[in-house]
């Protein structure tokens, strides 16, 4: 359940980065997976291929870079960094 709901604030995300930049999609998107955060790269995928569909990023290239710094402040988090936008 906590994946789903991250998965859609991530989305909404997504989202709001397209409009900002007047594009049409997204065509590849970097995420950020804190120590914490309960995510390997394969499980984000794997939601992210669950959640993306109907939307502006269903499709695009996933960067996926991973933390093992427990004591870092956003260890519990996953950060968008950047998305390209198709214009």
């Amino acid at each position: 359940m906590h994946e789903a709901s991250l998965m859609r604030g991530l989305m909404t995300q997504i989202e709001q980065v397209i409009e900002a930049n007047g594009g049409r999609r997204a065509v590849a998107i970097e995420v950020w997976l804190g120590a914490l955060s309960h995510m390997s790269p394969a499980h984000f995928e794997a939601h992210f291929a669950s959640a993306s569909p109907g939307t502006r990023a269903a499709g695009a290239r996933l960067v996926i870079e991973t933390s093992d710094d427990v004591g870092h402040p956003q260890a519990l988090d996953v950060v968008l960094k950047t998305v390209e936008v198709e214009t």
